[in-house]
């Protein structure tokens, strides 16, 4: 799984409008550069109606055949990403009626999610698309969630997938946002996927979906928190539980990383260049979130960034060659 590349918001954030088109302009800046993977999360809502999960609208799954197609046409692979599932998203639950871990009813929408797109893409090459099952499995205890049920769950859309498509790429997010490893499911034969957020007091200073941001203090790097120095050998550490998991014959990427803006550009560079440098000395590949936006390469707006016009964007040179050079390339 050394793949290298984006998440790209189209059919993440919904406003009652139809979902975003695939923006070429960007697509093709990126392989231009020699990048290779697209995450596209999504979101139930755009495609479902009064929490009717078993009736979906057909048109917003053209939108996502029209994803497919580009990423296929600039040859890049697209990691089909359920962001939001039937009762369960970890950015905002709110919305939900009902409950994935503990609800029959949510199971089986999410399931007959799967069952669909295993459908409509049998035959794609899985050097062309994989199914990421659902975004970042919560904290244990948060809604009922555990280790157990988290399993059946994933283990039953699985099933559902390879009855219909036996060999198709199947990722599975690790736990607690995506950060815990998952070794329970480490027969599945299933692709893991990682986060790149730690220390969150750097990657999320001041981010207002995030509870407590403004009790942390302006972030530095290297650092100590509770009572840890982190620096590149902690992060290394960190991945500790990842790499035993790896051993038992799992494929690892990371999914996500990034730091959002408010954090001060040289500190996020610092932290960046140790944190690409673990992966690439583990040989993992992993995506940015996102391309164009606050984690971007894009004008992010971090304060102290120099951008350079590439093709038309302002690009944060110094984060996009950190990208390109730690790459491992087969």
């Amino acid at each position: 799984m050394r793949k290298y590349g984006f998440n790209m918001l189209w059919m993440f954030i919904f406003d009652g409008e139809v979902a975003g088109k695939p923006d070429r302009k960007q697509l093709e800046f990126i392989a231009k550069r020699g990048f290779n993977f697209i995450r596209v999360p999504t979101d139930y809502h755009f495609w479902t109606k009064d929490y009717d999960y078993l009736h979906p609208n057909e048109k917003a799954f053209e939108v996502i055949d029209s994803y497919l197609q580009a990423c296929r046409e600039f040859g890049l692979h697209m990691s089909l990403n359920v962001h939001r599932a039937p009762g369960y998203c970890i950015n905002n639950n709110t919305p939900e009626r009902h409950n994935l871990w503990t609800d029959q009813v949510a199971q089986d929408g999410f399931a007959f999610i799967w069952e669909i797109f295993a459908k409509r893409y049998k035959g794609i090459s899985n050097s062309e698309l994989s199914f990421d099952l659902l975004n970042e499995p919560p904290d244990i205890g948060d809604g009922g969630f555990t280790r157990d049920n988290h399993q059946q769950v994933m283990r039953r859309i699985i099933q559902v997938i390879r009855a219909i498509d036996p060999t198709r790429d199947i990722v599975l997010n690790g736990i607690s946002g995506g950060s815990d490893a998952i070794p329970e499911l480490a027969d599945t034969g299933t692709i893991h996927s990682g986060r790149g957020y730690t220390p969150f007091t750097i990657s999320h200073y001041r981010a207002s979906w995030v509870q407590f941001e403004h009790d942390w203090p302006e972030p530095t790097y290297p650092c100590m928190l509770d009572g840890d120095l982190w620096d590149r050998d902690m992060l290394l550490q960190s991945y500790q539980p990842w790499r035993d998991v790896e051993a038992k014959g799992v494929r690892v990427h990371i999914g996500e990383f990034g730091c959002y803006n408010k954090t001060p550009n040289d500190v996020a560079l610092a932290w960046l260049t140790d944190l690409l440098s673990v992966y690439r000395e583990l040989k993992w590949g992993y995506a940015l979130w996102n391309f164009e936006g606050p984690f971007g390469i894009v004008r992010h707006g971090r304060p102290g960034a120099k951008y350079e016009l590439m093709d038309g964007f302002q690009i944060d040179r110094a984060l996009l060659e950190l990208l390109l050079d730690n790459r491992v390339q087969d």
